[in-house]
């Protein structure tokens, strides 16, 4: 008989050593040394037998959507959502606090736990905010698998999303200098329709159920024209193309000024004229696919999504257009087939982790899917918790898990865990910057408490705003080293005093689950005294106007005084209030790092108006898309990147300088 202690799950408990290692140490020392769990024993955690799951190597899974289909009348377990205060360059540990509380209701409690977690992206992997596998002795391992690729899902959005700008510049191209009737020929040579075009067929009337079999020839002249003209109006395509690197270079290109891209002027047949515009990229994660991604339900959910992303409008008739209208749906959803699918992986202490969709919640979703959410709902069992995360601050992650994914899923929250630091708090008081490669401040290394006081603004409003939806929040106080008994103390007392359910000292990344334990005991206590009926949304999407949904989200949880819309915008809202879109929820993009537009503007500011300066449709996904601010939809890098410290071990093929 073995004399080695074991975990609530049965295997050897986590030993961390004092100091820390680095991330990738502590990673590569749990793959080498301890060994990882095969990805059968890991599924047999949640009930999945060896032929539910798609092994992807010796680390990753994939897990069919049919496993659901299984299980659709199984009770769902405790469902809970963590989320942290305003974003600092000091950091809060938010994926960190995600999985060290997975970790200490599985491994400690023994709570069937799944985390469910956002693939990060490269372009802060390689810039300078990092990864996103959480860190120290509460991470997913192999984090450099988890960081670098993973199975592929980001690579699959982008060729979708740039499958369809391609067919946007091409289907522009071609009608540029083809009659309606030869446009139609080579649209149809064979006299037969594909099924995505009697998509289009049916949206303009000429069919009246997929399953007509009129042929091309069986079409008038009018029709004819009407089906395959699409008279893109160039000025209204919002579609741009995507990558999953940080370059600032490619927000404003142009595109169409290679020598062969020219065309007829209509003005002077005998002349060509070049066939080019202006337009840009965004990060991949931005995209609309990856939007839809995370909030489709199942694959033929997931099949309208993508055929209904409005790109642009018609010149004639200003009707919307679509990728189905393009021809385009069923190809994107077949690039995303496999990425439909979320990937199973363990934590260091051995717990599930299902990985799926993207982060960036100033400029997009940033939530795991609901895909992922509902197989850990569905497979955990009704004392069982599934912990998802939410991207950057409360006020835009938890904000639009709440009003946009909630709402898409059905899915009723218990909790809400807000993560904060007390040197992050010390900031939003007042504390001096942080300047990358200069010592930290006097002020965070040493005990401040008036400080830190100052800074629970930041933290009582995020505790304000949560409340709202009809959860009970729980604080996780993220602990390092320079924190004192009585900053802690003080940050516990303001949450309590804002009303939060509890207020818990972590130390999880030192620890492991064991640090996390009080936390995990708190969530327990939370879900179990709420009932998920209390859960309620901040706005109703049918009742209020565009420009209310935006101001109630504005002026309620920001707190700003108004908005103030540009000319474009105004245009712009107008235009979807006309094509019958004003009936969809909200996703505002803008900085992370303030209730305000202004970046600098730290704490809890008040006396500020929000400036939209555009409002694109993602009609697909199921949203509108305020811009606010100066946000960029691709983050640039800095003078020195996070690349120049990774390399690789030519002698064991080992990933080296990785966080």
């Amino acid at each position: 008989m073995t004399s080695e202690k074991m975990n609530a799950l049965g295997y050897a408990l986590l030993q961390p050593q004092t100091p820390v290692p680095s991330d990738i140490d502590v990673s590569q020392s749990i793959v080498k040394e301890v060994g990882l769990l095969s990805m059968e024993d890991l599924a047999k955690q949640i009930g999945l037998a060896a032929n539910e799951i798609i092994p992807w190597g010796t680390a990753k899974a994939k897990i069919p959507l049919s496993v659901l289909s299984k299980r659709q009348d199984n009770p769902s377990g405790n469902y809970v959502v963590v989320t942290g205060i305003s974003p600092t360059p000091l950091g809060e540990g938010k994926s960190t606090t995600t999985i060290g509380l997975a970790q200490a209701l599985g491994a400690v409690l023994g709570r069937t736990t799944v985390a469910c977690i956002r693939q990060p992206s490269q372009g802060p992997t390689f810039g300078i905010k990092g990864g996103a596998a959480g860190g120290g002795y509460s991470q997913v391992v192999p984090m450099e698998e988890f960081n670098l690729h993973l199975t592929g899902d980001i690579h699959a959005v982008t060729a979708a999303n740039n499958l369809l700008a391609a067919a946007i510049e091409s289907r522009m191209f071609h009608e540029c200098g083809q009659s309606d009737e030869l446009l139609f020929k080579r649209l149809c040579p064979k006299n037969e329709f594909s099924p995505v075009m009697k998509r289009r067929l049916l949206k303009l009337g000429i069919i009246h159920s997929l399953d007509d079999d009129k042929t091309p020839s069986e079409l008038t002249l009018e029709e004819r024209g009407r089906f395959a003209r699409l008279d893109v109006d160039p000025s209204s395509v919002t579609w741009q193309r995507v990558l999953d690197t940080c370059d600032r270079h490619l927000r404003v290109v142009d595109v169409g000024v290679g020598p062969q891209e020219t065309v007829k002027s209509k003005d002077d047949p005998t002349q060509r004229v070049q066939h080019s515009r202006r337009t840009g990229f965004d990060i991949t994660v931005a995209s609309e696919v990856m939007a839809a991604l995370a909030l489709a339900k199942d694959l033929p959910d997931l099949r309208e999504k993508l055929g209904s992303v409005v790109i642009g409008y018609s010149r004639a008739t200003k009707e919307p257009i679509t990728a189905d209208d393009l021809g385009v749906g069923g190809a994107m959803t077949v690039l995303m087939k496999d990425a439909i699918m979320p990937t199973l992986m363990q934590t260091v202490e051995r717990t599930p982790v299902l990985v799926h969709a993207g982060p960036f919640a100033n400029i997009a979703i940033g939530n795991s899917s609901i895909i992922a959410d509902v197989i850990a709902l569905k497979t955990v069992g009704p004392d069982g918790f599934c912990v998802t995360e939410a991207g950057f601050g409360a006020d835009i992650g938890m904000e639009k898990f709440f009003n946009i994914k909630c709402r898409a899923s059905a899915l009723k929250p218990k909790c809400a865990v807000i993560v904060a630091t007390v040197r992050a708090l010390k900031m939003h008081g007042g504390g001096p910057l942080v300047a990358a490669g200069k010592p930290l401040a006097r002020e965070y290394r040493e005990e401040n408490v008036d400080l830190a006081t100052a800074g629970t603004c930041n933290l009582v409003r995020h505790i304000e705003n949560a409340k709202r939806f009809g959860v009970n929040v729980v604080v996780a106080v993220n602990q390092f080293q320079s924190d004192t008994m009585a900053e802690i103390d003080a940050v516990k007392a303001a949450a309590l005093g804002a009303g939060a359910f509890d207020a818990v000292v972590s130390n999880h990344w030192a620890e492991g689950g064991a640090g996390a334990k009080k936390l995990a005991e708190a969530v327990v206590k939370a879900c179990e005294a709420n009932d998920a009926d209390n859960f309620r949304f901040l706005y109703d999407t049918a009742s209020l106007t565009i420009q209310e949904k935006i101001e109630c989200i504005c002026k309620e949880i920001y707190r700003a005084d108004g908005v103030d819309y540009s000319e474009v915008s105004l245009q712009q809202i107008k235009q979807y209030d006309d094509a019958g879109f004003s009936h969809l929820p909200i996703c505002i993009a803008k900085t992370q790092y303030s209730f305000s537009c202004d970046a600098s503007a730290k704490g809890a500011p008040t006396g500020f108006r929000v400036p939209v300066r555009e409002v694109r449709l993602c009609a697909g996904a199921g949203f509108l898309y305020p811009l606010c601010g100066e946000i960029m939809t691709v983050p640039g890098l800095s003078t020195r990147p996070g690349f120049y410290d990774v390399d690789i071990n030519l002698d064991t093929g080992d990933v080296i300088g990785l966080f």
